[in-house]
């Protein structure tokens, strides 16, 4: 049996350190008693019976509660992950999406320097001669500029809203990850005082 083993059970035995492993030391005791014991008449012989099985709760509860409190910050510590790798995801999907809007940005924004040329081509247009053909196609061009307008707002409320999910997302995120820091921090602080607190001591002298 290794070390680490052995520390292991010995904080199974403690449980939080409130004297479970002299508790165990007293059931062996009086186990070894009973068993030596030969002038018991049968009520003696029960009381003593009882008095074994009482103290064997109080060994067990700790080492159950122990148990219970360690699957119990297990089952925490996995549900972390989870969302942490949640958020993750979302953040990473959140950035192909601005991605994708930046291309969209950068197309209308072309599609306004576009417009600027349409707008000096109307301009010019309305100088010349006024024709059926030549106002036509003013038309069609004033109704593509306003459909331009409408796209580039519509990208441009698209990528606010994007920037304001990725803010909340990237402080969910950090929130996470602090918790994180804290459980494994005081996980750590809890172990090093049950081992502080779990040093053996001298061993009781046998009676």
């Amino acid at each position: 049996m290794t070390d680490e083993e052995v520390i292991r059970r010995r904080l199974l035995i403690d449980g939080d350190g409130t004297g479970d492993d002299r508790r165990l030391n007293s059931l062996i005791k009086g186990i070894i008693k009973w068993s030596n014991s030969s002038g018991l008449n049968k009520t003696e012989n029960e009381q003593m019976y009882n008095r074994l099985l009482a103290q064997l709760a109080q060994c067990e509860f700790p080492a159950h509660r122990a148990l219970i409190l360690t699957r119990s910050n297990q089952r925490q510590l996995e549900d972390y992950k989870k969302m942490q790798q949640e958020i993750e995801l979302n953040i990473m999907n959140v950035k192909q999406n601005i991605v994708q809007n930046k291309a969209k940005l950068e197309k209308a924004k072309m599609l306004k320097g576009n417009r600027m040329q349409y707008d000096l081509l109307a301009q010019s247009i309305q100088e010349q001669p006024a024709r059926a053909l030549t106002d036509k196609k003013l038309s069609t061009l004033r109704v593509e500029l306003d459909n331009l307008k409408e796209e580039q707002k519509s990208f441009e409320d698209i990528m606010d809203k994007r920037r304001k999910q990725f803010a909340v997302l990237s402080s969910s995120a950090n929130q996470i990850r602090t918790l994180l820091d804290q459980k494994q921090t005081e996980e750590t602080m809890n172990t090093s005082l049950d081992d502080i607190t779990n040093s053996p001591g001298p061993e009781p002298m046998s009676e």
